[in-house]
Formats: C-alpha cells, sequence, structure tokens
C-alpha cells in the first residue's frame, strides 16, 4: 500500500489483503500507532499495486463486531500455517480495532 504525507511524499508499506464476500479487508499490525494508519483516517490519498497495476482506494473503518470477528478468521485462514507469530499479532485486539474495508475509489463517489 501506499500512502501519501501531507508534504507530498508517497510511503510504501506492505500489507496483508483478506476476501469475505467479495470484499477486501485490510488491518494495521501495529494497531493505531502506525503513521500509515493514522494518515488514511485523515483522509490521506492512498493506492495499492497489484502485479504491476497501481489503483487508487479507499479504506472504511469496520466497527461491526462479528464482521471483524470473521476478519480475524480470515487472517487465520489465509496467513495461519505459514507465518503464525504475525498472525496472531493482527488477529490480536490492538489490531483488529484498525479493520478497514478496501474500496477502489474510482467507483466511490
Amino acid at each position: 500500500m501506499r500512502v501519501r504525507h501531507a508534504d507530498g511524499r508517497w510511503s510504501a508499506r506492505p500489507i496483508w489483503v483478506v476476501a469475505i464476500d467479495g470484499a477486501a479487508y485490510v488491518r494495521s499490525a501495529f494497531g493505531h500507532r502506525s503513521g500509515w494508519y493514522r494518515r488514511v483516517l485523515a483522509g490521506a490519498e492512498t493506492k495499492v499495486q497489484l502485479d504491476g497495476v497501481t489503483v487508487p482506494v479507499r479504506l472504511a473503518p469496520v466497527d461491526e463486531p462479528t464482521l471483524v470477528q470473521r476478519v480475524s478468521g480470515a487472517y487465520r485462514a489465509k496467513y495461519g500455517l505459514s507465518w503464525p507469530g504475525p498472525v496472531q499479532t493482527i488477529t490480536g485486539l490492538e489490531a483488529a480495532g484498525t479493520t478497514m474495508r478496501l474500496a477502489d475509489a474510482r467507483e466511490v463517489s
């Protein structure tokens, strides 16, 4: 993910994405203290790159407890066997509180 800073610079961070019912979700593994997460909440321009294509995105916070739990389950299912330590972090309470739905910004008015 790429997030624009207030001074115009871009920073890039790898993120783990999971899908539920056709929607994509991301989290800040380091919770609310993560710089990219705070910039996104403040409305920073955000993009993701997949297979060499960069797409502007919008991230919307998710506060529905059942959906947050489903996202945790999706992280465990997708990454749990290969990355048990990081998955424990990204499914913990602090990270779960940063769950966001990822949407193509070109489709959102």
